[in-house]
Parts: structure tokens; sequence; C-alpha cells
């Protein structure tokens, strides 16, 4: 019975297994190892026999491939679980050999319990980093159309919206209080409070249902072991920053339901307020995607030494350029929190100047970069040139080193996704933000954010057990 079950096993795990245990990294010269077998009978099968302790022969290969192929397992569970108990204890010793080659090569996995559970968590993972993406868009879509500020209270648990006219009515009069009704929304229609209320309403909710999306199968995949630690420790932290962003949010609402200093200033959020709450979504959403690759990509792609050494130069410039990128997003929070995309309505000159005289009236000093609205778009525009003719200059220094294609491709796209982006802004800005151009421009800008994650996570240097067996093969026979 055994033999016949192994036989089984080897034709359906042949080729898993021959990719698995036979080091494609050694020179073309060098015989392959044999792999020896036990269990042999008449239908000429058998099972694997796992390889020594400390040898790296099962492992260099998988290290090589597992940004792509996740340690595929040898076999389905299916037929392995009608092995005899001498082919369970086989298999059992090769998953510890696997796992302690793992250890000790440097390649840190961040789930455990094998290709499944890998590929379940960095789907979960990937589908939060989504709803983030899109819960900032939605963000984004409520403040252009002035709906944030329509829901004058707040409570933790969420809240039941109106359902009969009088709850509509009474919502109503709670906004009628509020300086943007007095002063931008004066006779405002029920049906048009009821719009933007609802806008507001869905952002609110859309946040929080992320958390249960979070939660849910957090801690489901913490019962079944396949969190390790140090992924658990920053999963726990990016819901912990997650739940403090609700809070956030409403701590720049009611900036905004307060009375403006002046009669002639209209109501609006605090940019100070509006840009912490918008950098803490990037940085969730950005610590999300980070870590979504590092499950499903433990190591990075590479395939030769002379490819290795080329990312180590590109990385070199696009951890700066990643950072400048993030600054142009963050400037274009104060953009938006004191409206400047509704001045200066021309490219590439600021009405009749290329400077405004009041860039610097402000005191102190410092204020004008965050609240002088010629300055703060001033300071955008110069970022967003800075960005587009830094991702070039990565473009064309990348086009003279010897790198991976993938590395280069991606880095053609980003280069693209820059163009875009500062398309984008500047049709915005001379269409008068609509809506539609507006939240484009927003998406634009966490896309090439997203873009640049990759390219520098791609860019990663291999872990050392990688970084050999390239040397090896690249040592002439």
């Amino acid at each position: 019975m055994g033999s016949r079950v192994a036989a089984a096993l080897l034709r359906r795990g042949r080729d898993q297994a021959s990719a698995l245990m036979i080091p494609r990294l050694a020179p073309r010269s060098a015989p392959a190892p044999a792999v020896p077998r036990i269990g042999s009978g008449s239908g000429g099968g058998g099972c694997l026999i796992p390889p020594r302790p400390g040898s790296t022969v099962a492992f260099s290969s998988a290290s090589r491939f597992a940004p792509f192929h996740a340690f595929r397992s040898l076999a389905p569970k299916t037929l392995l679980g009608q092995c005899t108990r001498k082919m369970s204890t086989a298999t059992a010793a090769l998953n510890s050999t696997m796992a302690n080659g793992a250890a000790n090569s440097g390649l840190k996995l961040l789930v455990t319990k094998g290709p499944q559970a890998q590929k379940a968590v960095g789907i979960w993972l990937f589908g939060c980093a989504a709803w983030v993406f899109s819960l900032v868009i939605l963000g984004g879509i409520t403040r252009l159309t002035r709906s944030g500020l329509s829901m004058t209270d707040w409570k933790f648990t969420g809240e039941i919206p109106p359902v009969s006219n009088e709850a509509w009515l009474l919502e109503f009069e709670k906004y009628k209080q509020s300086p943007e009704y007095k002063r931008v929304n004066k006779g405002m229609s029920l049906e048009d409070f009821k719009f933007i209320y609802w806008m507001e309403y869905a952002h609110r909710m859309w946040g929080r249902a992320l958390g249960f999306v979070f939660a849910g199968p957090f801690a489901y995949f913490i019962a079944k072991g396949y969190v390790t630690r140090q992924l658990g420790l920053r999963l726990s932290a990016l819901f912990a920053l997650g739940g403090a962003q609700g809070l956030i949010g409403w701590w720049m609402v009611k900036s905004g339901l307060e009375e403006p200093t002046s009669e002639y200033v209209q109501p609006r959020v605090s940019p100070y307020r509006l840009a912490t709450h918008l950098t803490s979504a990037f940085v969730i959403y950005c610590g999300i995607l980070w870590t979504a690759l590092s499950v499903v990509m433990p190591d990075p792609p590479t395939g030769s030494l002379s490819w290795v050494n080329g990312a180590a130069k590109i990385r070199k410039m696009a951890i700066p350029v990643s950072a400048v990128v993030g600054i142009t997003a963050i400037s274009g929070a104060f953009v938006a929190g004191n409206d400047a995309g509704h001045a200066y309505n021309s490219f590439p000159k600021m009405g009749d100047t290329w400077v405004p005289e009041d860039v610097f009236c402000m005191e102190p000093f410092i204020r004008n970069f965050f609240e002088n609205t010629s300055t703060v778009q001033l300071n955008h525009r110069i970022l967003a040139t800075t960005t587009l003719l830094s991702v070039a200059g990565l473009w064309l220094a990348a086009r003279k080193i010897d790198m991976h294609p993938a590395v280069k491709s991606l880095i053609g796209s980003t280069l693209g996704m820059a163009a875009l982006q500062v398309t984008l802004g500047v049709s915005t800005l001379l269409m008068y933000v609509p809506t539609s151009l507006g939240s484009a421009h927003q998406a634009g800008a966490l896309t090439l954010l997203s873009l640049m994650i990759l390219l520098t996570h791609t860019l990663r240097r291999p872990s050392p057990t990688l970084l050999k067996s390239l040397a090896a093969a690249a040592k002439p026979t």
C-alpha cells in the first residue's frame, strides 16, 4: 500500500519535487546531485529522502525562486495524509530541514505553515491595502464636494443614519447651526443636504468596515499559527494606527465646525489637521503594502551578481526619490487645506508673474509654507517638478546599468506615472479643481507612491544564501 501511494505521489509531484531538490544555480557542467529515494516498489515510485542537516541542496533553489513560487510543497495534502508512517516521518523531516535552512540562510519568512498560508496572508494584506487606497480616494471626493462638515457629531461605535423625515430634519437643523451653512450653504435644500451627509457617512462607515476586514482575518491567522512574532507586532501597530485614524479624522472635522477668526474667511478644516489625517492614511497604506510584498516576496528577484550589483546602485538613488514623492504628496494636503487650487489657475506662471509678491508676507516666516495660499501652491509646483525630474533622472541612470529586466520595466512605469500625475495636476488647476480631476489627481499621487514602494522593495539586498549561490554560479568551471 505504501509503495502504491508513494508511486502516485511521485507521478503527481515529480516536477515540483525536482525543482525544489535539484539546485538550478550550479554550473551546467556540474553533475546534478543524486536524490535518494525510499519505499520504491513495483510502480517504480518512491518518496524523497530529506537532505542532511546543514545541506543547502534543497534550500538554495527554493530561496532563489521564493519570490515567485513561495516554497511550493511537494505534493497535495490529500495524498500526504494517506502515506505510511515512514513516509510521513520523511516529509516532516524535510519540512523541518527547509525551515532550518531558511533560518540559517538569513531569509526571514513572515508567515509559517507553508506556501498556502503565505498565499492566504498575502491576498488578505493586498486586499486591505486596496481598501485603504479606496478609502483615501473616497475621503478626497468627500472633501472636494464639501461634504466633510455635514455630520456635526461623532460616535466611536458609529450611528444609524436617518431613516425618517423627522430624523433628517433633526440632522439638518444641527447642520444649520454650523459656520459652513451660515457662510457658504445658507438656503441649501434638504435634498442637497442629504447628498453631502451620505458622502460623509459613507466615508466614516467605509473606514470602520476596514477595521473588521483587518481584525477578523488577523485573529484567524494568529489562531492558525500562520503569523510570526515579527509580523504580528508589525500588523498590531498598523491596526492601532488605523484605530487612531478615526480619532484624527474627527479632530480634523471639529476644526471646521469652529467659527473662523475673520468674517471674510470661509469655514474649513485646519490644514495642519488635514495634513496629519492624510499623512496617517499614507503611512497605514504604505505599511500594509510593504508588509504584503514582504510576505509574498521574501527575497527580491535576482538572476546574476551583475544584476544584484546594479540593483544596489539604483537603490541608493531610489530611496531619496521615494522621499521626494512622499513629501510632494503631503504638500498636496496643505494645498487642499488652504483651498490653494482655486487661486492662480494658470500655468506655468502664477497669474502674470512667476513668483507672487506675497509669498513671504506672513509672520513668523515659517507660517508661509503652511498657511499662505501663494506659497503653498508655489511650493507644491516646485516639488511636483522636482519629483518628475528626479524620476526621469532615475530612469536615465537605470538605462546605463545592468539590471533585472523587470526592475527596468518598473522604473519606466514609474516615470510614465510621474508624467501623468503632473499632467493631472496642471489640468486640475487650469479647470478650477473639478471633482473628477481632483480625485484622479489624488489617486495618481497614491499610485505613484505605490510604484516607488514596489521599486524600493524590489531593490532590496538578497539573503546571504542567495548571494552565495549566485557567486558559486558565476565561478568558471
